[in-house]
């Protein structure tokens, strides 16, 4: 496939509907609907599971079985107190970042719908400047406009509720996707255009394909490990987003460098197994696509993990979309290497064989 521009008016439509729909982890659901609708015209069936993981499927009957992945869920926060003059304190849902909060709108998810509120903050001129407390999750608290806690009640929320942020999908200067949540429905995303490009090109792959979307990721690559059990798949390239360390107040030396635009990020961990990373790496190589790499130590911290190390270990990699403010909501990413992550994941399907191990011992 040349270097042509992949992303198309319908993709990019799709890509903001599934950005601005919310998609907690424990809540993904309505973001799957979306996503398999999208993906409908180019698989053969879904699966899905008890806590909503969605897989798509072509080549059902295949018995040499290939996943590509990404994770459905955003971070959020839950409501765990309500105070007596109806103000809402918080716990995370996820790696929530404490100090975005204050000022920052909210939706609270009730069985009413959407309910408003603000991260309140102290005015600065109320603040002691000698010892200026900064948001950590006991101080910062979520205003919904009550006078009291049986006002909360009445309005639909209680201890429990999911709460995310509305900031919704924009580009920046032509070619920068803006959003909350890119961390990781852009994985999503571009796992789907995989397989549209699969269906358009009509490429007819001799294994079977499962287009993987996990829940739960953001909380321990939950959705992850128990998809990979009911699969049992024999190769698993993840895609997951990894950080730009090129913005102010990132140690290089301990994060590695790696930025927007760059291409691709190919990890080395020991979950990453070394023949199919190998493989990844010699075909961008083949196919001119930009890469970069990045060491990650004893673990990935991404889906990967659970993959690998599933079913007596199944060849597994990251493929990684490198990312500016992760879990802000303000993540940033470069269009290019949303383009090229597609069309590594792609061309290196368009490699593999029926029946490879990927064993040293070969």
């Amino acid at each position: 496939m040349a270097a042509a521009k992949i992303i198309n008016a319908k993709s990019l439509k799709f890509l903001e509907k599934y950005l601005n729909n919310a998609s907690p982890t424990g809540y993904e659901w309505e973001g799957q609907k979306i996503w398999m609708e999208y993906l409908k015209p180019y698989v053969d069936e879904f699966i899905t599971d008890t806590y909503g993981t969605a897989v798509a499927v072509i080549n059902p009957k295949a018995k040499y079985k290939v996943v590509i992945e990404g994770h459905s869920d955003e971070i959020s926060w839950y409501v765990n107190y309500i105070t007596d003059n109806g103000l809402l304190y918080v716990i995370r849902n996820g790696g929530s970042d404490h100090q975005i909060a204050p000022s920052k709108w909210v939706n609270i998810h009730t069985k009413k719908g959407i309910v408003k509120g603000v991260f309140g903050w102290p005015a600065i001129h109320t603040r002691d400047r000698a010892k200026e407390e900064s948001p950590k999750v006991e101080n910062i608290f979520i205003d919904i406009g009550a006078k009291d806690k049986a006002e909360v009640e009445k309005m639909g929320v209680h201890v429990g509720c999911v709460i995310t942020y509305p900031d919704e999908f924009h580009i920046l200067n032509k070619d920068k996707f803006v959003c909350r949540a890119l961390d990781n429905r852009m994985g999503g995303f571009m796992i789907a255009e995989v397989a549209r490009l699969l269906h358009e090109n009509k490429k007819k792959l001799p294994f079977g394909l499962y287009v993987t979307n996990s829940v739960q990721e953001e909380i321990g690559l939950r959705g992850a490990e128990m998809i990979t059990q009911t699969i049992k798949p024999n190769v698993a390239i993840v895609t997951d987003v990894c950080h730009d360390t090129t913005t102010p107040m990132i140690d290089k030396k301990k994060e590695g460098e790696t930025s927007i635009g760059s291409g691709p990020v190919v990890s080395y961990a020991p979950a990453v197994q070394n023949k199919l990373r190998e493989r990844i790496l010699e075909t961008a190589e083949a196919k001119k696509i930009p890469f970069q790499r990045l060491a990650a130590s004893r673990f990935t911290g991404t889906d990967t993990d659970a993959f690998a190390y599933s079913n007596g270990g199944v060849a597994s990699a990251l493929i990684s979309l490198p990312l500016r403010y992760m879990h802000t909501t303000v993540e940033t990413v470069h269009k290019d290497d949303v383009e090229n992550v597609i069309r590594l994941i792609y061309e290196t399907l368009l490699t593999i064989k029926e029946g490879e191990t990927f064993s040293y011992f070969d």
